[in-house]
């Protein structure tokens, strides 16, 4: 059985050129591309990089990339990351690994997105997966309501985000359109973030079965 995760993530190296600032996602099929991308660096391959967890940024050290402070960046050439889904008009649920806020802020400084998955985080359409809300701490209550009000049942994570916040986790029995979904989110005081990324991706290496294929939206965000 092919490890299509990895797959994924070493065709998604090849987008990777010289002199590129590259912002690395977080999660188990990063993981893969953060190893595939350290050994064109040992092999001469002249990058810098940010890393949008602790975690990452320690797997890339102890591979041999050189991590920049993402605080003194304002803009990436390309950010690689994986997503819990993804359907057709490149709509994404992200954040299991809960670093959803460093991945949409390194994501909205990045000129291009590159989403790497196995077939299973394909969908017809976003939802099923449980949406990751950021919170701060002393918003939990309130934030939780709010989510309620607009469908949701959530359990808060046992864990802290490298940011010190809280995650909940929602789970909707009907999704909303994704849109206004994503307003109601960005407009409710102590939400940070969310898993919601709905014009960030640009492209995808989607692996099934031993055999990657290469998707590109069609029109940029950019």
């Amino acid at each position: 059985m092919p490890n299509d995760k990895r797959l994924a993530a070493e065709a998604a190296v090849a987008e990777v050129t010289p002199g590129l600032l590259v912002g690395l996602g977080t999660g188990s099929t990063v993981a893969y591309f953060i190893d595939a991308l350290a050994a064109r660096v040992r092999d001469g391959l002249a990058i810098r990089a940010v890393a949008t967890s602790l975690a990452s940024a320690e797997r890339a050290r102890a591979a041999g990339i050189a991590i920049d402070d993402f605080a003194d960046v304002a803009h990436v050439d390309l950010i690689v990351d994986g997503a819990d889904e993804l359907d057709p008009h490149f709509y994404a649920i992200k954040g299991a690994g809960g670093a959803l806020l460093r991945e949409k802020i390194v994501a909205a400084a990045s000129a291009r997105m590159v989403v790497i998955a196995d077939s299973s985080k394909q969908v017809a359409a976003i939802g099923a997966a449980k949406l990751p809300v950021e919170v701060i701490p002393f918003a939990r209550a309130f934030v939780a309501a709010r989510l309620a009000a607009l469908g949701a049942a959530t359990i808060q994570r046992d864990s802290l985000t490298d940011n010190g916040n809280l995650i909940l986790d929602a789970r909707f029995a009907t999704f909303p359109e994704p849109r206004d979904l994503a307003r109601a989110l960005d407009a409710t005081p102590g939400v940070m973030g969310h898993g919601l990324f709905l014009d960030e991706v640009d492209a995808a290496y989607v692996a099934q079965g031993g055999v990657v294929t290469r998707l590109e939206r069609a029109a940029t965000r950019r």
